[in-house]
């Protein structure tokens, strides 16, 4: 099981920590390092600056958002940055929800997100094979454009640049069942979002994988004394996701901790945020469910938990840590 840093993306701002902790987990043998994309900071600017200061480390976006450009954007987002850091790319790519693509994005959900996802992946592949011009007949992302409000005069076209690989890999942000599938199918790669080593069969009763396939769930890890005090960022993220990230009438996140096995608390959850109430949220995430997905505690602690990851098939571990001492301790104990 290989380690990855995942920063996630920016609040108010950038951190200064972010490039000091992609350098450090470069140093310690860290296999990769990750950034994401909400409703601010976009993914890809902030891992090319990180590329240009690393040199060995590979790069991913956990994830880049669908709506946030058109596939033939996106493949030239990867193909350039696979370009100036010599083929350390990874593009991760997430459809995300209609709160944030219809409200964020100013454009609509699409009725048939499994399709939208398709389509997508197919234009980006053709893009990086570069066999011929670019051309789809599809529900959402035809190319030619063919839409009634068109000229008409959209012409195939392949890209001038020759992308460095062929194969540069895609991976896919999925949670419900069939999505999960497609991605198998699709995709060199899966992204989930909460990853329990306890119950994840269960939970995802995944298909068959293919040789090679990446499993790159998120884990948030914290050497610590105080494993409540520890827990609270790991509580302050889930309350976010499963309160803010999605309306209470569709919210992909609080499904998924239904499915997990915690469906009240989820859906109380959604109604304290929904009320304003932003701190309750997060007080009433259950400590059991935050701390199942997580690697909070002593050094010890850690250990012990940590196997209990490696047991199934997560080949790539994404760690989001505040500090370099947690890196160096999950490095160790990987080793």
């Amino acid at each position: 099981m290989r380690l990855g840093l995942a920063l996630g993306y920016w609040g108010r701002g950038p951190s200064a920590a972010h490039l000091d902790l992609a350098r450090e987990a470069e140093r310690l043998g860290y296999h990769s390092v990750w950034t994401a994309e909400a409703w601010g900071s976009d993914a890809f600017t902030a891992l090319t600056w990180i590329a240009a200061h690393t040199s060995r480390i590979r790069l991913g976006t956990a994830v880049a958002q669908m709506a946030a450009r058109t596939p033939t954007a996106t493949a030239m987002h990867a193909l350039t940055l696979d370009h100036l850091s010599g083929g350390r790319m990874t593009l991760g790519l997430g459809l995300s929800g209609p709160q944030v693509v219809e409200g964020w994005y100013g454009r609509p959900f699409p009725r048939s997100p499994l399709t939208a996802t398709r389509e997508y992946v197919d234009v980006i592949r053709q893009v990086l094979r570069r066999e011929g011009p670019v051309a789809l007949d599809g529900r959402y992302h035809s190319h030619p454009y063919a839409g009634a409000d068109g000229t008409g005069l959209g012409k195939p076209l392949k890209p001038i640049t020759h992308p460095l690989r062929a194969d540069l890999p895609v991976l896919l942000g999925a949670e419900g069942p069939k999505n999960i599938a497609q991605t198998v199918q699709i995709a060199d790669g899966w992204l989930p979002l909460y990853w329990s080593p306890a119950r994840w069969a269960e939970v995802y009763a995944l298909p068959p994988l293919p040789e090679g396939f990446l499993v790159a769930p998120m884990v948030r890890a914290q050497v610590c004394d105080d494993v409540a005090a520890g827990l609270l960022p790991v509580k302050a993220m889930l309350g976010f996701y499963i309160g803010g990230m999605g309306h209470t009438a569709r919210n992909f996140h609080a499904d998924l901790m239904g499915r997990m096995g915690y469906e009240d608390e989820a859906r109380h959850i959604q109604k304290l945020f929904a009320a304003g109430r932003r701190e309750e949220a997060v007080l009433a995430v259950p400590d059991a469910f935050a701390d199942e997905i997580s690697l909070i505690g002593p050094r010890e602690r850690i250990a012990e938990r940590l196997a209990a990851w490696r047991t199934g098939p997560v080949t790539d571990l994404l760690v989001t840590a505040p500090d370099p001492e947690t890196l160096r301790v999950l490095a160790e104990l990987n080793g």
